[in-house]
């Protein structure tokens, strides 16, 4: 019986899949990397925006329909989001929520003997130190919390995830020193807030970091996203685990609108002037940090001065990059009884900010053609070439390097999205 796993989304989702196969595989299972060879197919399903609902939903009539005789398995977020409109359809699917994935052996063997299993529900089961199958050798992920202790109006995720359970740090550890052992050069911690670790254990991401920081040998770590709110009560401890070598100068922290009202209004529980302070701090302590947010454009109240607010934000702090989300009501939230803006508007919002994050990226770039980076390679290139990270979690593009060695290169070209290196003689 071989089982296909199909994942959408999110780091946390990737780590989610991971995990399921490595526990079918330590079950005997043996996994497929086509649907065509299957004989069950798990989808890890992502629901945080609505064209990735699209997505997925299409995904599963693309399945059913191509593949009426084979199992289907429903796991991620919206097992627990949207019940009805996926029983709509996938009547006949099983489903395990986010909380349930250890179950998924047992579940697989009940729907290949014909059953429908429906797994949901919250649980205090860990997923540290459980297997994994890594989709790249080099680089291990590891949950260290789920959950969060936030209330944004425009998040469905949190109905999914569930409120903030922490990890503890020495198993944490252990899962970053086992996979270190077997020859992975880049750790990456992911949550849905990082910053949020250990407020409901009476532990620190600064100490996490640290903890990890310490272990032997030559890899580098990348931390998730962290929530404003969450880092103001240690901004400085963060910054100072920041400045460990092994700690990728990369900082994801997501604003959503540069206007304080409508900040208010989707309850971040953060102002504009401390999200500066955040940044402005980083910047004077690592001047080589690389700035990473997320905005909404067009939540409902935003009128054209809060979104000429964000645009003088971004235009102030400058950063490497920004994730872009077209504003669209998800299931269950607050903002979904308010009234969406026009089409008309949102696209001419986005258009702009667009062009704008394209401009600033590419700038920042070109302020690195010429400097030489230390630059840990990861794999190959989509489109040729090898692909590499520098210190400050930059993408560089090289044609021919080893996976998985550190080299000093030398950067000769810029794009938005990317850099282009040489190794140094």
């Amino acid at each position: 019986m071989k089982i296909y796993i199909d994942t959408f989304g999110c780091t946390f989702n990737q780590a989610d899949s991971q995990i399921m196969a490595g526990l079918l595989t330590n079950n005997d299972r043996t996994l497929t990397d086509s649907p065509d060879d299957a004989d069950v197919i798990i989808m890890n399903t992502c629901y945080v925006k609505h064209p990735t609902e699209q997505k997925v939903l299409n995904n599963i009539r693309k399945m059913k329909k191509q593949f009426p005789e084979k199992k289907l398995i429903i796991t991620g977020c919206m097992v627990e989001i949207d019940p009805t409109k996926l029983e709509k359809a996938a009547p006949d699917a099983s489903w395990i929520g986010p909380h349930k994935i250890q179950s998924t052996p047992s579940i697989v063997e009940s729907v290949l003997e014909g059953k429908i299993i429906r797994s949901t529900g919250y649980s205090n089961e860990s997923k540290v130190c459980l297997p994994k199958i890594r989709s790249n050798p080099l680089i291990h992920i590891i949950q260290i919390c789920e959950g969060c202790d936030g209330a944004c109006t425009y998040c469905c995720t949190r109905f999914a995830r569930g409120p903030l359970q922490s990890y503890p740090s020495t198993m944490i550890k252990k899962e970053a020193e086992q996979a270190i052992s077997e020859g992975c050069c880049e750790i990456q911690l992911t949550a849905q807030d990082s910053a949020a670790y250990g407020k409901d254990t009476g532990e620190s991401l600064p100490s996490l970091m640290n903890k990890i920081a310490d272990i032997n040998g030559d890899f580098r770590i990348r931390v998730g996203m962290m929530h404003p709110k969450s880092m103001l009560g240690d901004v400085e401890g963060i910054i100072n685990a920041f400045k460990r070598d092994k700690l990728y100068k990369f900082l994801h922290i997501p604003i959503q609108s540069g206007s304080n009202i409508v900040l208010n209004e989707m309850n971040r529980c953060h102002t504009v002037e401390e999200f500066k302070t955040i940044i402005s701090r980083f910047k004077e302590e690592i001047p080589e940090i690389s700035i990473s947010t997320d905005i909404i454009v067009g939540y409902p109240t935003e009128d054209d001065e809060a979104f000429s607010d964000t645009i003088k934000l971004i235009n102030e702090i400058k950063p490497d990059l920004i994730h872009i989300s077209k504003y669209m009501h998800r299931p269950g939230t607050t903002s979904s009884n308010l009234e969406e803006i026009g089409y008309e508007t949102m696209k001419k919002r986005s258009k702009e900010l667009t062009n704008l994050k394209s401009d600033i990226s590419l700038e920042k770039n070109l302020e690195l053609v010429g400097t030489q980076q230390h630059v840990l390679i990861t794999g190959k290139g989509s489109k040729g070439g090898y692909v590499g990270r520098t210190n400050s979690y930059k993408t560089v593009i090289i044609e021919s390097a080893e996976i998985g060695t550190f080299l000093d290169v030398i950067i000769t070209g810029a794009k938005s999205t990317y850099l282009i290196g040489v190794i140094e003689q």
